[in-house]
């Protein structure tokens, strides 16, 4: 009769049941390990998270103001000196077939104050510029509060505040008085933010008219800017400084500003490479640490790997079962990682008024990042494990 005995076998849910058996017996031990991994994932979905819903809010503010406006300013002469725009160039631009509206600016040698009483250093960091009264609608930009100017209060002592500049003058609201270039000025509107030029955040906006009136300025534009047709932006690109400086065009600046946004965008995306190599180095940590927990998890479990042997566990079943400790670390590590960076990402995201992106690939990449630690940090703890024998190990019962 054959009584030799069937060679030990392990499932899959056996494998799973021992393993997390482990990490019971061990649960504040299991769960600081597990910390570890969670931040460096964390981490690692955050920023990620972060840059993508970043990247979606610009994509959004360019697909609502267009990607169709171009920027004409004064370049640089032959011998250096900075170039002057004819008074003329705004009206000729406007005739350009492909160009559905200009409107031009000029900064003004002024300071504006909230009253006669303030230093006239003391400007804020707040330009003044004179403005076409269409200016508002060629740069798709709302209005925070009251009107812009138009065709009558072009005229008189009327001002327009950027967003930067009310909050730095203390104004709040249309209706009331700021000293601006030794005259009182009434604020009429406040702009919402100006997202294709950041200038005009901090910058008070006044009527041609009043500023020629008061301050004696000329209408030679400092900036001009102009709304393309969308599909000929390009050939209008190649055609205005010509247009507004026919005798020298070589001294016209043409630029178009959301390609410096998409550079912005691009050059956040070398920040968002830093802080990922930082998540990546905390995620480091927290695999040294499951592969600590694992070799001294191995060191007082010797007495059970001895008694599993006797038992006829094999080498396999024993490396099986702590690599499965370490992976089961890992995956809780990876999940509670990945729900704490979605979670920091659209806190984040919604504080900003951005739309929260967490891409799924980031997701699954951080997962796997997760399990890959786990693996390797728990391969030598495994292996070792799977080398004690059993006499030795059953020494220590």
């Amino acid at each position: 009769m054959n009584t030799a005995l069937a060679p030990s076998r392990l499932l899959p849910a056996d494998v799973l049941r021992v393993g997390a058996s482990g990490l019971r017996a061990r649960r504040l031990r299991a769960a600081l390990s597990a910390l570890g991994v969670a931040i460096g994932i964390a981490s690692m979905v955050a920023v990620l998270g972060v840059s993508e819903s970043s990247k979606a809010e610009l994509l959004a503010a360019l697909d609502r103001l267009g990607t169709n406006l171009l920027q004409v300013s004064p370049g640089q002469t032959f011998g250096g000196e900075e170039a002057i725009l004819p008074e003329s160039a705004p009206g000729m631009v406007r005739h350009v077939g492909s160009v559905e509206g200009a409107s031009a600016t000029k900064v003004l040698e002024q300071s504006v104050r909230r009253t006669d009483y303030i230093d006239e250093a003391e400007t804020g960091g707040i330009s003044v510029m004179a403005s076409d009264p269409d200016l508002a609608r060629t740069l798709g930009v709302r209005m925070r509060r009251g009107t812009f100017l138009t065709a009558a209060t072009d005229r008189y002592p009327a001002v327009v505040l950027g967003r930067v500049a009310a909050e730095r003058l203390g104004v709040d609201r249309t209706g009331v008085n700021v000293w601006l270039g030794d005259h009182w000025f009434t604020v009429v509107g406040i702009l919402g933010s100006v997202t294709l030029d950041e200038n005009l955040d901090t910058a008070a906006l006044i009527g041609f008219d009043v500023a020629e009136r008061l301050f004696g300025s000329d209408r030679s534009p400092t900036t001009i800017y102009v709304r393309a047709d969308q599909d000929a932006v390009d050939r209008t690109r190649d055609l205005l400084a010509t247009t507004a400086n026919p005798e020298h065009p070589e001294e016209v600046d043409v630029s178009r500003p959301s390609d410096a946004l998409e550079a912005r965008a691009a050059a956040k995306s070398a920040f968002t490479a830093l802080f990922l190599g930082l998540g990546a180095v905390a995620l480091l940590v927290g695999g040294v640490g499951i592969a600590n927990v694992m070799v001294i998890s191995v060191l007082e479990r010797r007495s059970e790997i001895g008694l599993r042997r006797a038992l006829g566990a094999t080498r396999r079943h024993i490396s099986a079962q702590f690599l499965t400790e370490s992976l089961l670390l890992a995956t809780l590590g990876g999940v509670a990682g990945a729900a704490l960076g979605a979670g920091a990402t659209a806190i984040y995201a919604f504080s900003r008024g951005w739309p929260a992106v967490v891409p799924p690939l980031t997701l699954g990449g951080a997962l796997a990042a997760a399990l890959a630690i786990g693996a390797i940090a728990g391969l030598y703890p495994a292996l070792r494990a799977a080398r004690l024998p059993p006499t030795e190990a059953l020494r220590s019962v």
